[in-house]
């Protein structure tokens, strides 16, 4: 089965070296997954944390739900992401050993439940985005001569 990505984070990689992904279930209320599923949420300035061993998304902006009543949700809270102890202290180590950070990159359906895939990732330079810049081009040149010579 295939799972339906939701939404992304398209600005993920061109601003960061994602070095190592996880998946992660989100603790959400009703209203959120019936507003992320109609398209409704936005990861791009949205980062994750550890903190007491737990692991948290910030800053993603989920839209209230259009139908919910007053008990529909705020749409910047703190969000909960469930991942394995395992997992929960690797990222810890090398959150607060390396200084990296984890980012966001994509919201997907897995059997009718929402997941956040989570990124290890290292801040780019800005002469590391033109260098990515420039190899995408190269490879996009290269793709199409071998299209064209067929």
């Amino acid at each position: 089965m295939e799972d339906k990505v939701l939404n992304t984070n398209r600005q993920a990689a061109h601003n960061y070296f994602l070095l190592e992904r996880y998946e992660a279930g989100l603790a959400l209320t009703g209203t959120e997954v019936k507003s992320i599923r109609n398209g409704k949420a936005n990861l791009k300035d949205a980062y994750a944390t550890v903190q007491k061993g737990e692991a948290w998304l910030l800053n993603c902006h989920i839209g209230p739900y259009e139908f919910g009543n007053r008990q529909n949700h705020d749409p910047l809270r703190k969000r909960k992401l469930l991942l394995h102890r395992q997992e929960l202290h690797r990222l810890t180590g090398k959150v607060e050993e390396r200084g990296l950070t984890l980012i966001p990159t994509k919201l997907y359906l897995v059997k009718g439940r929402i997941k956040c895939e989570v990124a290890l990732a290292r801040g780019k330079k800005h002469h590391d985005k033109r260098e990515t810049e420039r190899r995408k081009m190269a490879d996009r040149e290269a793709q199409q001569a071998m299209k064209y010579r067929k």
